[in-house]
């Protein structure tokens, strides 16, 4: 009872007053059949605390482990995992940089929106104290929220990468080249189309449970914030999605996001380095946490330093500073809110243009036939003496940089190409419209970094299109539910199975009747395929084999022996599940929540991509790949038609019906129809409420 006041108390002190004057009458909640909410309110105040509440409703959880993670609590709750979160938190520094930057950096408009957003979560824990995770975790503040954004977007820039890399001693391995997994977006134009209409196609490929997975959600505001999309356990704003007027989804990009240095210390006295012609002391931070180990939370405690480039970390060959973009702002939340509020491209550009995402490529199309690629990221102006894609020297002023980024005007761009289509899937962005309208890498400053090279999906992609002509909405929809790898066969970008193909059945008499069946294989990873199971262990193998090298190098050639031992490791597998070499692809990949257990498609680098684990009983299951998809088509007055389909379903608590009932529409490759009028939302909702 005593922590129940103290927390009741403490709350409100820290309640600021546009948050008190919440009005939860002003908030009208619906639930369509899927349990999707629709959000109406007065105010865009009153729609973020809405936000926050069906966001708990949903999955209390997740929002919860989210916080945890930025607030450097998860490793008490959940042990050596969350302890990894915990630590990378620390290394971004989130809690100084947000105390530095929040007040300068947030409108008085928005730093209203985010007090509302978190006096709702922090209402709903008042009202729900058994659900809460950790004693002292609540009241949140504002500046947790953003702390949580600001994590989220260093993760997303791959920042932990390179300081896995430091702590392993691995940085000789590292390049930005053709990178996994991801996402698949795209727009076309209406004259591409045969309906004379503007397709937007977002096509996420996110982790499908915990708190970087997509939870769908619609704003109606009297305040002109209109919206239909999907953001992030504890996300403020949608961040992918679409207006009545526009919409855009984002892609994860691999260009050089940050940097590594390695610092001249003093030969004699510790914890000098040298800058210039000085000596310079290293600050010491102390990192404590508390980590659960057999179910009680053991205090740990680890030394790390700070430089003039950021956070330092030794290794056994030295000193390393890393430094990024993505920790040098914190307004991401912001630029989502305006992006969400454009009424045509050029407010849309204008809210680009506060450049508060590090990283994340756009597609963006518009009722006005607009279509637009971005390489977006903050690249800041490097010295060109200086190979950025490697380890840097530590002892100069040349290869520190300011927070000052490259304009917009400096990145890679396409506005409306006469191809009539825009694309990334994980790709070069030199490579993300028709050839003859693709931009010319010499253009830009290579310091910039972008990545290069194809991935598989980004091949296929391109290849359908050569063969299209006007592009049809069932055109669209074939093109984005593809499940073909094209030949030459490429994966995990573009390690090149071919080298499956090749292997000699004479010269491997033990895996002769495998390498027979995958030469036989025509590149579908449909559900009824009976040679990709062989090709989906095969990959496995070889995703764990570069994952035990440390190596990010797609392009370099694999040791033949790794392609016979992923064919071996697959035959062993499916004769000791299954009995037999000839099952199909659905009966060893399933798609799986709580009691129910599908078959599903997809391998990695189709456009249909699917990452699975081992489940039970030989067979794998689903845990990143396609999750939250949505097609928007546009006319000239606006949204026409707009459908979606999530992965699971709107609701992450098991006892809800909305915990799986989107599964079977997800593995049948179909959509659900959403609406943006209220009257039509009031009619077809299962719920109408208001939050407490």
């Amino acid at each position: 009872m005593k922590f129940i006041v103290a927390f009741i108390l403490s709350m409100h002190a820290l309640i600021p007053v546009s948050a008190q004057l919440i009005n939860t009458e002003n908030i009208l909640i619906l639930r369509d059949e899927f349990g999707v909410p629709y959000i109406y309110t007065e105010t865009d105040a009153e729609a973020a605390y809405a936000l926050a509440w069906v966001q708990c409703e949903d999955n209390f959880y997740d929002v919860q482990e989210s916080l945890l993670g930025s607030e450097q609590m998860l490793g008490s709750v959940t042990g050596k995992q969350g302890a990894i979160l915990d630590a990378l938190s620390f290394i971004v520094n989130a809690e100084e940089k947000v105390s530095e930057l929040y007040e300068e950096t947030f409108t008085p408009e928005f730093k209203k929106i985010i007090e509302a957003y978190t006096y709702g979560i922090n209402r709903y824990a008042e009202t729900h104290q058994s659900d809460i995770r950790h004693p002292d975790l609540f009241p949140i503040s504002t500046h947790d929220i953003i702390e949580t954004y600001l994590l989220n977007l260093s993760l997303i820039s791959m920042v932990q990468n390179d300081i896995i890399r430091i702590f392993e001693d691995k940085l000789d391995l590292f390049t930005i080249d053709n990178a996994p997994s991801g996402s698949n977006g795209f727009a076309c134009a209406p004259d591409k189309t045969v309906e004379g209409k503007t397709y937007m196609i977002a096509n996420s490929h996110q982790p499908l449970e915990g708190f970087a997975a997509w939870y769908e959600v619609q704003i109606n505001t009297l305040e002109g914030w209109n919206f239909h999309g999907a953001t992030f356990a504890a996300g403020i704003i949608p961040a992918i999605g679409t207006n009545p007027d526009l919409g855009w989804t984002h892609t994860v990009n691999y260009d050089d996001l940050d940097d590594v240095y390695e610092l001249e210390m003093h030969p004699t006295k510790k914890n000098l380095y040298k800058y210039d012609d000085e000596w310079l002391p290293l600050e010491k931070r102390k990192f404590k946490i508390k980590v659960k180990v057999g179910g009680i939370p053991l205090p740990i405690s680890k030394t790390f330093y700070e430089c003039k480039y950021g956070t330092v970390m030794k290794n056994k060959s030295g000193y390393y500073a890393i430094r990024f973009p993505a920790n040098q702002v914190i307004g991401a939340a912001e630029q989502q809110y305006r992006m969400n509020k454009a009424t045509n491209y050029q407010e849309f550009k204008v809210a680009v243009d506060m450049q508060q995402l590090p990283s994340l490529n756009f597609v963006y199309g518009d009722k006005e036939g607009n279509i637009m690629f971005l390489a977006n990221g903050l690249f800041p102006e490097r010295h060109p003496n200086y190979n950025w894609i490697k380890v840097l020297p530590g002892n100069t002023s040349e290869t520190f940089w300011e927070a000052k980024f490259k304009p917009i005007s400096a990145l890679n761009m396409i506005e409306n190409p006469s191809s009539g289509y825009v694309f990334n899937m994980n790709n070069s962005s030199f490579d993300c419209t028709g050839p003859e309208n693709n931009p010319d890498p010499n253009s830009f400053d290579p310091t910039i970094g972008y990545q290069t090279g194809p991935t598989a999906r980004s091949i296929r992609f391109q290849e359908l299109m050569q063969n299209e002509g006007k592009i049809s909405y069932a055109d669209l929809k074939r093109l984005k539910y593809d499940s073909q790898m094209s030949f030459p066969l490429y994966t995990r970008s573009i390690m090149n199975l071919d080298e499956i193909r090749q292997l000699d059945p004479l010269k491997y008499p033990e895996i002769a009747d495998v390498i027979l069946k995958v030469t036989e294989w025509n590149g579908s990873a449909e559900v009824d395929n009976r040679e990709a199971a062989i090709l989906s262990l095969s990959v496995q193998h070889l995703l764990k084999y570069m994952d035990g090298q440390k190596s990010s190098d797609l392009n370099k050639a694999l040791p033949l022996e790794e392609f016979v031992n992923a064919l071996m490791f697959a035959k062993k597998h499916l004769l000791k599940h299954f009995g037999t070499i000839d099952i199909a692809l659905g009966d060893l990949q399933k798609h799986v929540r709580g009691d129910v257990e599908l078959p599903i498609w997809g391998i990695p680098e189709v456009i249909t991509q699917m990452y699975t684990e081992p489940y039970k009983d030989g067979m794998y299951k689903t845990v990143l790949g396609e999750s939250f998809i949505l097609f928007a088509t546009y006319g000239e007055e606006g949204l026409e038609l707009l459908e979606t389909i999530n992965c699971f379903g709107a609701s992450a608590n098991e006892g809800s019906p909305h915990y799986t009932d989107q599964m079977q529409l997800f593995v049948d490759k179909k959509l659900k129809s959403i609406s943006m009028d209220k009257d039509e939302n009031l009619k077809k909702a299962t719920q109408a409420y208001r939050p407490k």
